[in-house]
């Protein structure tokens, strides 16, 4: 039951210095000048080191980027929901205000979101390899705040364009009983483009930035919550809120037709929209909102630049290379070149032939190069090597006569 118990009698402890370090702690207390004879470390160097450990690990546990949680990601990226509740209207209310205008060939309502696809391709080259470039090169960089504010600025545009084509579907209905070309809803659908650029993309880098390395995946995925999981949430909640401005003038929402369209007042809920859209840019626009996200991502771009193992990795790698220095200084002949040419050399000149059991004989010098090219010696080692190799030549000579 005491070893269940795990009482400390039964339990030997880790020590926390080795028998060296006491023997230097009782040298320095007898020895003249408080050091070892056998260079042991003062006591003040020791303390000094001990202070430095102690700092890097609190420094390591208590990092900055370690303190960006999953909520500091969402309420990071709730900054572009603005922009995402009027991003959603691609496939809610433009495709009810684009089901009542005349198609263009074979481009109807369902068609234009391509449009939005094409914005983005178009547009996100030019702003990648044209304008990013040009302001870094004259060291401008827009805040990530700032990037949130133009794409909810876009969003806010591109919502006021749809507000202008539904004033203009009820004046041409009112006037002359017809609809409008489709073409209308295609500022729109580029608009939204252009700031899911500044917007979307900004908030899927700072969301993967600014996280730890162990929480990246999971930052991601609560920023891609934030872009398009609440958005459609709130756009559901929205909708039902205002949906007596979906119906028709006999009280059903059946306002696919022209002449139901015009009896609804979807404008007021485009209206609602922009009023959105605008609060999300005059949102990222505030300084105290701005500061918070730069100090953000400076702990996180400071984390990364002064990593707390970095002593440690240094010593390390010093330590390699003293290892690799020492070992590489024997065999800095040894390539494969020039193994190669020893190589060469051996089965050309050969170290003297030297007769093995079954008659095995290894590689040895020509018979017709020996005079022309003795094999080369160093010191006094030649000599036994080249009366070797002339009794074997004359061995070998009777033989080599008669071929």
């Amino acid at each position: 039951s005491l070893f269940l118990f795990g009482g400390a009698r039964y339990v030997k402890p880790v020590p926390r210095y080795d028998v060296g370090y006491w023997m230097r702690e009782v040298g320095e207390l007898f020895c003249c000048g408080g050091q070892h004879d056998g260079g042991g470390e003062s006591s003040e160097r020791r303390s000094q080191r001990d202070k430095k450990q102690q700092l890097i690990q609190q420094q390591s546990n208590n990092s900055p980027a370690d303190k960006v949680g999953i909520g500091t990601v969402l309420l990071l990226s709730s900054l572009i929901i603005p922009f995402n509740i009027a991003y959603a209207q691609m496939a809610t209310t433009f495709i009810v205000q684009g089901s009542v205008m005349k198609p263009w060939g074979m481009i109807d309502a369902p068609m234009m979101n391509n449009a939005d696809a094409i914005s983005v391709l178009a547009f996100g080259y030019i702003i990648g390899n044209i304008i990013y470039p040009e302001l870094n090169r004259r060291q401008i960089k827009i805040p990530t705040t700032h990037k949130f504010a133009i794409g909810s600025a876009f969003g806010a545009v591109a919502v006021g364009c749809a507000i202008i084509t539904d004033y203009q579907i009820h004046r041409v209905y009112k006037e002359r009983g017809e609809a409008i070309s489709i073409l209308w809803q295609s500022f729109p659908y580029f608009l939204i483009g252009i700031g899911e650029i500044f917007a979307v993309s900004a908030a899927y880098e700072v969301a993967f930035t600014v996280a730890p390395a162990k929480k990246k995946s999971l930052a991601s995925a609560a920023n891609l919550f934030m872009v398009g999981g609440a958005p459609n949430v709130f756009c559901i909640y929205l909708y039902n809120a205002c949906r007596s401005w979906f119906l028709n003038a006999n009280g059903l929402a059946h306002i696919h037709k022209l002449s139901d369209y015009s009896t609804a007042k979807v404008v007021n809920y485009f209206w609602l929209l922009e009023a959105i859209a605008m609060f999300g840019v005059i949102v990222n626009l505030l300084p105290p909102v701005k500061n918070w996200v730069a100090s953000i991502e400076e702990a996180a771009a400071e984390a990364v630049k002064t990593p707390m193992n970095t002593p440690m990795i240094r010593k390390n790698l010093k330590q390699r290379r003293k290892d690799r220095g020492g070992t590489s200084s024997n065999n800095d002949e040894e390539t494969p070149l020039i193994k190669a040419k020893k190589h060469a050399d051996y089965l050309k000149y050969g170290s003297g032939p030297e007769l093995r059991k079954f008659g095995s004989m290894r590689a040895g010098p020509s018979l017709k190069n020996a005079h022309h090219n003795p094999p080369p010696t160093s010191g006094g080692q030649g000599q036994p090597t080249t009366s070797l190799a002339r009794e074997v030549k004359n061995k070998l000579e009777p033989y080599a006569d008669k071929k």
